[in-house]
């Protein structure tokens, strides 16, 4: 029977998110929970990083299915290493090899291209360009979305003239952004066969509503603003499994359209422990039937 390979998205544990981190001993909880398969993002590739992936990979058997990368900065003179730079380009390479590692994705759209046609079909063809380049290093470079892709051009969702307009370039598509954007994520994912060997597990659901304490002053300006500051950021993301998105049916849209990495991801775990948010999101897709794809 056909199966892929259930990971975790490491910005999920990102650096920034913990009291301290090393990556071996970041990989090391992740297997005593059951995954054995990581997609790198938010953890700078410094030697000591790259050297402690590597560990995992020799001692506890780990998978790095992919690598990010932006084309350029989010912003102008943002730091950090850019594959339109050839100096970051060749570094960029060399981490993927010494990871054994084939794939490389972009996590965002540059701000500088939000909102307009114009630069987005810009980007679009540098990372194309880019793309092929990677190509002939044996790298294949794809595109994540969030919901900002799902703005119209023309009629058309963004994501798709992105996805029309580009050959090289494949997508990692987000369950829970595409829900977010609007689109029934299952038959999203099956619109975007051949070009999806990641996909994104996020689940969706509505947080609870908390009145402001004292209540709300219908007469103050300040007071209703903040109740709808509430009221309009209830949508939350969620454990795998305890959210209200079809995960089996799209992981099983994901697996027949070419998907061989399903990577469990959650941007913000309210208050949880990161790991404990993993965990139940693991055990939730073990009780999916997906044991044997960890």
């Amino acid at each position: 029977m056909k199966k892929g390979l259930i990971g975790v998205q490491m910005s999920t544990i990102a650096p920034a998110k913990m009291p301290s981190f090393d990556s071996f001993d970041a990989m090391k909880k992740l297997t005593d929970i059951g995954y054995h398969c990581i997609e790198i993002s938010q953890v700078p590739m410094t030697p000591e990083n790259v050297a402690g992936f590597r560990k995992s990979i020799d001692e506890l058997g780990m998978n790095v299915s992919s690598c990010t990368a932006s084309v350029a900065p989010m912003v102008p003179g943002m730091p950090g290493e850019y594959l339109n730079n050839p100096n970051d380009f060749k570094k960029i390479v060399e981490d993927c090899r010494k990871l054994d590692c084939d794939m490389l994705r972009i996590g965002m759209l540059p701000m500088t291209c939000m909102g307009s046609y114009e630069k987005a079909m810009d980007f679009a063809k540098e990372a194309d360009e880019t793309a092929a380049r990677l190509k002939e290093e044996g790298i294949d470079l794809y595109y994540h979305n969030h919901h900002v892709e799902f703005a119209r051009y023309n009629g058309k969702y963004l994501l798709d003239i992105i996805k029309d307009n580009t050959k090289n370039l494949g997508f990692e598509l987000d369950i829970h952004w595409i829900h977010r954007g609007g689109e029934n994520p299952v038959e999203f994912i099956k619109k975007y066969a051949g070009r999806i060997r990641l996909l994104h597990l996020k689940d969706y659901r509505i947080g609870e509503m908390k009145m402001p304490e004292g209540g709300i002053d219908f007469t103050n300006r300040e007071s209703i603003m903040k109740f709808m500051g509430g009221f309009n950021n209830v949508v939350q993301f969620a454990e795998v499994g305890e959210g209200t998105l079809p995960v089996a049916a799209c992981i099983e849209a994901g697996l027949a359209g070419g998907s061989e990495y399903f990577l469990v991801e959650q941007d913000d775990t309210y208050g949880r422990d990161p790991f404990e948010s993993l965990k139940i999101s693991h055990d939730n897709l073990v009780k999916l039937g997906y044991g044997e794809w960890f």
